[in-house]
């Protein structure tokens, strides 16, 4: 396998309530505004907005806007990253989708489903973790509310070399956002990206977006707030490996399995 750097762009936006054609236009906008990257990541439900509705405005995985990831990862030459509403065999399930650029699709469905807000009414939890090898680099992906819980992002035998949460989360409670973030980059020494949206959502929830980029030791990299934006940066593999050495603090983990 070959090691190497991996250049990753945020794309922070606004999104148009339950209108996956509009949105896939805007995000087409923000992608053709990205530099040349390896992995671009799109925010959680970025066809919808974080809708508690899922009837009807659902797609399959043979839909539209799949096919339309595929497209836009085929023409950009790389990873193409985000969520969507998926229904499969009478369930609706926030997926996130890792579309490669050969057009095939890795999955990953939320497992921690947002009570608060009744998403676990209307949704179904996934209950398998997820690692993705692009390019000499393993990546864990995560959505939104998982980022809570840190048993279920935890860097077990250092499988992962940077985790991806993306993420619909209000204004409100950034703070937690950034907190946690900085906390899984730290605990787990690996890079940590959280993609989060901008602007105001149909139930009139505000988003003040402030995606990260935090590198293995707590480094904030990236903190884009309050605008829509596209954020290209690099990952240093010598970096990853050089604090894992030097600071072997996952050696010394407690040992758990999760059922």
């Amino acid at each position: 396998m070959s090691y190497q750097d991996l250049r990753v762009t945020l794309v922070q936006s606004d999104i148009v309530w339950e209108n996956a054609e509009q949105n896939r236009r805007r995000m087409a906008e923000h992608i053709a505004r990205a530099e040349a990257s390896d992995v671009i990541i799109l925010p959680e439900m970025f066809t919808t907005g974080f809708s508690m509705v899922p009837q009807g405005i659902a797609e399959t995985m043979q839909g539209p806007s799949v096919s339309w990831m595929q497209e836009r990862a085929a023409q950009a030459g790389c990873a193409l990253v985000g969520s969507m509403i998926i229904t499969e065999a009478g369930r609706f399930y926030n997926r996130l989708l890792w579309v490669r650029p050969d057009g095939t699709i890795a999955h990953y469905d939320k497992k921690h489903l947002f009570s608060f807000a009744s998403e676990d009414q209307e949704y179904t939890a996934g209950n398998a973790q997820l690692v993705v090898e692009h390019r000499g680099w393993r990546i864990a992906p995560f959505i939104c509310y998982d980022l809570r819980f840190p048993l279920w992002s935890r860097n077990i035998d250092m499988r992962y070399d940077a985790a991806l949460y993306i993420a619909s989360w209000p204004e409100k409670r950034v703070a937690h956002w950034q907190a946690l973030l900085t906390a899984r980059a730290i605990e787990n020494q690996s890079y940590v990206i959280g993609v989060n949206r901008v602007g105001e959502d149909g139930n009139q929830l505000r988003y003040n977006g402030h995606s990260m980029l935090i590198d293995p030791l707590g480094e904030v990299l990236i903190d884009e707030a309050e605008v829509e934006s596209v954020r290209s940066a690099t990952l240093s593999r010598q970096h990853l490996l050089d604090i894992r050495e030097r600071m072997p603090f996952l050696q010394d983990a407690d040992a758990f399995s999760l059922i």
